[in-house]
């Protein structure tokens, strides 16, 4: 085992060897502009973006042709919500408290152009109420954009049913599921969904690049314009390497799903486990993984202590990788939205988010154990 530890994979993923090895012909070899299909540079391109758009459709179930690769899932979601919003010329949008910024920040922007937006509040363990979903779409509402597993708690909402709820009254359903494509099974036609962003880098992909799902029936408006890429909704030259790595990101995960889903969960609740013991004050954020298991990201753990105990965990954590801060929003002085959504006390508090991967070992585990066993024992 090395030092130091790698354990923040909610945060991005190590891109897998089989993977990077897909991509290095696209650098160097097979370098063709796929739009430029006059040529067999061109044209050599082209084939490879057609199978990594292909091997995405097939893991969400929808067809290649509803597929637009981006920048990744922040560009993908700004195309959904602003795309949406502006082919219908504005309306009634739904989200929720707990959106990642790339959701939260376009809905404020549209708010300041016009439209009405209305904030669905979460219970203790992050979920939407599914009552109080139906009661606020309303005539006038264009679109619901509400985040499958929450990229700090881990809370997988309902999508299933949010789906059949919005289907039902004919308003499209958009969801960031960057943290659960890879990682959980997707039936973008089982759940109902008509829009879903996603990223390769959170699926052990390069970073730079990710697609948006758009079913054929919901019309988009594109948000970049400038040569008229994929199908018109996305202009800008294909990141044809990045998008090979995207392609077989997603073959691997679904081959690997079960096995890595067993992994990740696994090593979560051993170390979930050891915590609870070892620090009778420390908060679980999100729901409980022995309780509900299938309601959370199986390779994400939140916990949040107070006083003096978090910063002696912080201490014991010097060589490991984690999301540790005082529930602060990375780069300002504001407490976590999420945490202040679900109601989780900020002052005082220092959080901890474990992300746990395909590559983590259990004497890495067991190393974190040790650690902090040492750091709250001897206090």
């Amino acid at each position: 085992m090395r030092l130091p530890i790698y354990l923040d994979c909610n945060a991005t993923t190590p891109v897998d060897e089989r993977v990077f090895d897909a991509m290095k012909p696209y650098f160097t070899e097979i370098f063709g502009n796929a739009a430029s299909t006059g040529h067999v540079f061109g044209m050599a391109a082209r084939t490879a973006v057609n199978a990594a758009r292909a091997s995405v459709a097939a893991a969400l179930n929808v067809s290649p042709e509803e597929i637009v690769f981006t920048s990744g899932a922040t560009e993908s979601d700004n195309l959904a919500i602003k795309g949406v919003a502006r082919v219908r010329g504005g309306g009634h949008i739904i989200t929720t408290t707990i959106e990642h910024k790339a959701v939260l920040d376009p809905c404020r922007c549209l708010a300041q152009e016009g439209c009405r937006v209305t904030y669905l509040t979460v219970d203790r363990d992050g979920f939407i109420d599914l009552d109080a979903l139906s009661s606020a779409l309303s005539d006038d509402t264009i679109l619901v954009s509400i985040v499958h597993g929450n990229n700090e708690i881990g809370t997988i909402q309902d999508l299933a049913a949010i789906g059949a709820i919005c289907r039902a009254r004919g308003v499209p359903l958009h969801t960031d599921a960057t943290q659960t494509i890879g990682k959980l099974p997707f039936d973008a036609q089982a759940l109902q969904v008509d829009l879903a962003s996603l990223t390769a880098h959170k699926m052990y992909g390069p970073k730079g690049v990710g697609a948006l799902y758009v079913r054929r029936s919901c019309a988009v408006s594109p948000i970049i314009d400038g040569g008229g890429h994929e199908g018109g909704l996305r202009s800008g030259t294909l990141n044809v390497p990045g998008i090979v790595g995207l392609g077989k990101a997603l073959d691997v995960a679904v081959q690997d799903l079960d096995r890595d889903i067993a992994h990740t969960r696994a090593l979560r609740d051993q170390l979930w486990h050891c915590l609870r013991q070892l620090a009778p004050k420390l908060k679980i954020n999100g729901p409980d993984p022995v309780q509900q298991p299938d309601r959370r990201l199986p390779n994400n753990l939140h916990v949040s202590i107070g006083g003096f105990e978090g910063d002696l965990m912080a201490a014991a954590l010097c060589d490991v990788a984690v999301s540790s801060r005082s529930a602060c929003t990375s780069g300002s002085n504001e407490p976590s939205h999420v945490l202040t959504a679900i109601g989780t006390p900020t002052d005082g508090v220092t959080s901890f988010r474990f992300g746990i991967g395909r590559t983590t070992t259990q004497d890495e585990v067991d190393y974190v154990v040790r650690q902090l066993t040492s750091a709250l024992t001897t206090a």
